[in-house]
């Protein structure tokens, strides 16, 4: 078993990937595909690279969700979100600063990657589309993490299941709300975007820990009992 202190050091890696590169996409102006597919690369590689230490949650909602599944332990949950939160505005930093050597680039203009509904979402989304389609697609991504993490699911395949997940979600969520399903995602760009991002931050907050609590208390109930389940740190060794 991996010490605290190592544990921390593979998530804030892990979630500063995910946030730099990820965010980063949108950022310099990949296009939707693009975007998609560097966030399931980074995660899928980062699941691989750290997941045996730390079980590879790199996301708030990932954390609690496995909590409420049963996998993971609540005395531990603090010190993993706080981790992931702190590691997400560092990703944004260093992101501002590279973005911020473009001529005229402003944080608040461009939006920073900032999730938004009604006049902020891209397509123009109303709040309560914006709530249901990160909820859903939250419970989604967690039922993912549960399903491939079981121990009568295949061995090794969870980073590969993941990042697929990843992509899907952001195929389908990028016009409607720029896509969180992470609140430490959607915290580092919006503390550089300001003014309206920081205002909308709630429900980038709320959706997805509601959608994987969802998903954390009805995986057992869907799909059977939780006697032969495996931590995340397992089920990402081949």
């Amino acid at each position: 078993m991996k010490s605290i202190v190592e544990q921390m050091i593979a998530e804030f890696l892990g979630t500063f990937a995910l946030i730099f590169i990820g965010a980063g996409s949108i950022v310099v102006g990949a296009d939707l595909t693009g975007v998609a597919l560097a966030h399931g690369l980074v995660i899928g590689v980062m699941v691989c690279a750290v997941g045996y230490i730390s079980g590879g949650h790199f996301n708030p909602a990932v954390t609690v969700g496995l909590c409420l599944g049963r996998r993971f332990a609540w005395k531990d949950a603090p010190a993993y979100i706080a981790t992931q939160v702190v590691a997400a505005i560092v990703a944004a930093f260093v992101l501002w600063v590279i973005a911020s050597g473009k001529d005229g680039f402003d944080a608040s203009t461009s939006g920073f990657a900032s999730n938004g509904y009604g006049d902020h979402s891209p397509d123009g989304y109303s709040l309560f589309a914006c709530l249901v389609a990160e909820v859903v697609l939250t419970a989604f991504f967690l039922f993912v993490n549960l399903g491939t993490t079981d121990t009568r699911a295949p061995r090794g395949f969870a980073p590969i299941a993941i990042g697929l997940s990843l992509t899907l979600i952001h195929l389908v969520s990028i016009p409607i709300t720029n896509t969180s399903v992470n609140p430490a995602r959607s915290i580092g760009p919006a503390l550089f975007a300001g003014g309206d991002a920081i205002a909308q931050l709630w429900l980038f907050i709320v959706a997805p820990l509601l959608g994987a609590a969802i998903a954390g208390v009805s995986y057992a109930m869907i799909v059977g009992g939780d006697d032969l389940v495996a931590p995340l740190q397992e089920a990402t060794e081949a």
